[in-house]
């Protein structure tokens, strides 16, 4: 039991890593944007370039922070029933929801996106903007990198409840 709360551990400190880096994510994203802001208002320039990079920034940190979402129970959960549950219950919840329901999701889009970013690597996709940021491949990434942070929270996730159950104690 002590190699799955090690286990458990590992995956939770990896992705509270992960959530403390995205903040810093979010905090850069807000300072392009009023970038882009200042230059077109107050210039009269426009930059493609930096109204993409918001884009990337804003989706990184949406799909990577899924994962820190599901640890920190940020997640959207239908609570009508789940609140009133034991602690016991919960944990059969939470184990059955992360097998049936979120580790397969997360294989199925895994693997789904696979042959789409490395047809988007093959042609080193860009940007169709002129002046827009040549790396769409690198989004695209995110993708798979996305459903694989998923998985592992998933995983960390279901082995606590179950060791809940086996354990006997919440």
């Amino acid at each position: 039991m002590s190699a799955l709360h090690n286990l458990v551990h590992c995956i939770d400190t990896f992705t509270d890593r992960l959530g403390r880096w995205l903040a810093w994510l979010s905090l850069a994203m807000a300072l392009v944007t009023a970038l882009v802001v200042v230059l077109r208002y107050g210039f009269n320039m426009g930059s493609i370039a930096a109204q993409e990079a918001v884009t990337y920034m804003h989706g990184t940190l949406f799909m990577l922070g899924a994962a820190y979402a599901l640890k920190s129970g940020a997640h959207v959960r239908v609570d009508i029933f789940y609140r009133n549950f034991s602690p016991r219950a919960r944990a059969w919840v939470n184990s059955l929801g992360g097998l049936v329901f979120l580790m397969p999701m997360c294989g199925f889009i895994f693997f789904s996106s696979l042959g789409y970013v490395a047809e988007s690597w093959s042609i080193r996709e860009t940007s169709p903007e002129p002046g827009g940021i040549p790396a769409v491949f690198l989004l695209k990434s995110v993708i798979p990198l996305m459903a694989a942070c998923l998985f592992l929270q998933g995983l960390a996730e279901t082995l606590r409840s179950a060791l809940i159950l086996v354990e006997e104690r919440p």
